[in-house]
């Protein structure tokens, strides 16, 4: 199970965590603070999101060798930060356990693997770039904020690329930090060593926050995260038992929710990370960077905001770059699959070109529209064209 387990593997994972953690982590901190979380139930609530996403990843990744990686539901927090206020902590949690009920019931129904039948893989393809092209972006971006610091890592990524591509991204990111240090760009004044207490919260029932939060948490959650997160699976070759896979992520939202578990899915863009070339040639061994990424989360949950200060303590422009040149591969594999049929190719392109706008209508996101707009335009332009 384990022959074949590389530095590689163990630095896709450490990414893909350290990613998912510094790009959100404070969206979560709020969306407690919002609802009226003590400094003990925030803790708890990292307690349960490292937990959670660690068994759900390390067990699906095991049992069905791909790489599939599980997430929180970022767009969930920041629909959180907004829906929250008026809502007590107990009328959240069941709003948070119905979101997980409602997942579950769609993935072990099988209607969501059904539900991505209707979905082209140049359009799914489309949007997952759209999504990355942001990070891909960014990287270079940073360059102009801090040249010294992402520049060595530019140019160690291009230099591993050519000379030991297997570990490019390790090298670059061991570089990133060793620059930070010497330039005082790194705070680990703050860090401290804990372990995390979970704290179990009695569930309160409010109609007004069920359909207030738990129901379009849920929406959020489906569309702008497990979509997503499929789309990824089908742009690097990868066959899984959707529906099975869902059904799990609600579940454990259900099992962890009174602890601060508010809602795990398919993880979309730090799945990516484990999913590229430069993790290892073999794509079947590829699901030993996701289970990485579990152990990490399994550190992450069990020393709460411990591992959560020390992941910040990393200056930005590092995450930013460490990220979009971890993502150069498959925002590529994207591009290609989206763009390869001429049939498909107009209405592929709304859907990153609405994706990538970053719009947000209706509390639903850029993610969530371009693929609608994507059908609309595909629906029109190619099956009226059939007809």
């Amino acid at each position: 199970m384990f022959k074949g387990f590389t530095l590689a593997h163990l630095s896709a994972g450490f990414v893909a965590v350290l990613v998912g953690y510094t790009s959100s982590a404070a969206i979560i901190f709020q969306a407690a603070h919002t609802v009226g979380a003590t400094e003990a139930q925030i803790a708890s609530w990292m307690w349960a999101l490292g937990i959670g996403m660690a068994v759900s990843s390390i067990s699906l990744s095991l049992y069905y060798r791909i790489p599939l990686l599980t997430a929180w539901s970022t767009p969930g927090a920041a629909l959180l930060v907004t829906s929250l206020a008026g809502v007590s902590l107990p009328e959240a949690t069941a709003a948070f356990i119905l979101c997980g009920v409602l997942i579950a019931i769609i993935g072990y129904a099988g209607w969501f693997e059904r539900f991505m039948h209707w979905i082209p893989l140049p359009l799914a393809s489309a949007m997952l770039a759209g999504v990355l092209l942001k990070f891909g972006l960014n990287a270079f971006v940073s360059l102009q904020q801090e040249p010294l610091l992402v520049g060595g890592m530019l140019v160690t990524f291009l230099l591993m690329k050519r000379l030991l591509a297997r570990y490019a991204i390790p090298l670059t990111l061991l570089v990133g930090i060793l620059i930070a240090w010497f330039s005082g760009l790194m705070d680990l004044s703050k860090l401290s060593l804990q372990w995390a207490q979970p704290v179990f919260v009695m569930p309160a029932i409010r109609l007004e926050a069920l359909v207030g939060v738990g129901l379009p948490l849920f929406i959020v959650t489906m569309a702008s995260q497990n979509i997503p997160g499929v789309a990824v699976l089908k742009a690097n070759g990868y066959e899984a038992p959707l529906s099975k896979t869902i059904g799990l992520t609600g579940l454990t939202t259900l099992i962890l929710a009174p602890f601060g578990g508010y809602a795990y899915n398919l993880a979309a863009i730090t799945a990516a990370i484990c999913m590229g070339e430069e993790v290892d040639k073999d794509k079947s061994k590829r699901y030993l960077a996701s289970f990485s990424a579990g152990l990490f989360y399994l550190l992450a949950g069990l020393f709460g905001a411990s591992i959560t200060s020390l992941f910040l303590s990393f200056p930005q422009t590092l995450i930013l770059a460490i990220a979009g040149f971890a993502l150069i591969g498959t925002i590529a594999n994207s591009l290609q699959a989206a763009l390869a049929d001429s049939v498909e190719r107009d209405a592929a392109l709304i859907v990153f070109l609405v994706t990538a706008s970053g719009i947000s209508l209706l509390g639903l996101g850029s993610a969530f529209w371009g693929l609608i707009f994507g059908l609309i335009a595909r629906f029109w332009l190619v099956k009226k064209r059939a007809v």
